[in-house]
């Protein structure tokens, strides 16, 4: 649930929300008025920009920047901002990966903000085909927020990460074992940013499992909270200091992924 935001707090949202202009029609920019955000990336938009309505592509009172994929109707991000970035770029500088529109970064100040959406591992007949793609995004993504952290940026890496990394972070890990995204390599990608010092901002605020941000649209999935954390806000160990909260809107529809996101001190940008 989303915490009532200070005034002093600066609030950094991420969703997936599985085709703009769909969520559009169930409430999206009600849910941006709303949301207390300072700083909001959406993942899969599935649009070009262009093709948006007004109220999605240019809100009033947000600067907006977006991420298409070559393919149409397919993957790309976008980022909405109060405050107007210092510099935005989009893509990782590989075409492999950049053809799919899956991240997009911004700097604000001393805060760097990195907005991804990761490859799913299913394949088209859901053969985990797509995994060895998927870990080389996860490593190509790893190595520029490195370099950024090294650079003395306070680093945000926010979106669908499409894996959860341990058991309590699923409903059901063993039914799951050989599923993309809880398959062993992926979840050791995930734990190599652990080990590198990255802070999953919300499971170091909320140890305990039954929280999720993603449920399958097929059945009562969500009625009956059997889902998968699978989106996160991860944080350069700089930026603990600035953390103040960090949360899943599980009770937020309009998609089958919950907007996560986290209230930082605003000294962050300084």
């Amino acid at each position: 649930m989303r915490p009532r935001k200070s005034a002093e707090s600066l609030r950094v949202l991420s969703w997936n929300i599985n085709g703009l202009r769909a969520a559009g029609k169930k409430g999206f920019a009600d849910w941006l008025r709303a949301s207390s955000g300072d700083i909001v990336g959406v993942q899969e938009v599935r649009a070009f920009a262009e093709q948006l309505p007004d109220a999605l592509r240019s809100p009033r009172r947000w600067h907006t920047h977006f991420t298409p994929a070559q393919r149409p109707g397919y993957s790309g991000v976008g980022l909405y901002s109060k405050r107007a970035p210092d510099k935005v770029e989009p893509g990782l500088g590989d075409p492999v990966f950049d053809i799919e529109g899956r991240v997009q970064t911004a700097r604000f100040g001393r805060l760097f903000v990195v907005n991804a959406y990761f490859p799913n591992g299913n394949g088209r007949d859901r053969d985990n085909s797509r995994v060895p793609y998927k870990l080389g995004f996860y490593r190509a993504l790893f190595d520029l927020v490195q370099r950024k952290r090294r650079g003395g940026y306070r680093v945000l890496v926010m979106g669908d990460f499409n894996t959860a990394h341990t058991e309590i972070d699923l409903a059901r890990p063993k039914q799951n074992k050989k599923t993309s995204g809880f398959l062993a390599e992926e979840r050791d990608e995930l734990g190599r940013w652990l080990d590198a010092g990255w802070i999953d901002s919300f499971r170091s605020l909320t140890p305990e499992g039954g929280h999720y941000s993603w449920w399958s649209q097929r059945g009562t999935a969500r009625e009956r909270n059997v889902g998968w954390r699978i989106d996160y806000v991860m944080a350069s160990p700089n930026l603990r200091p600035f953390l103040r909260a960090a949360f899943i809107e599980s009770e937020t529809t309009g998609s089958d992924h919950a907007p996560v996101g986290v209230d930082l001190d605003p000294a962050v940008l300084i």
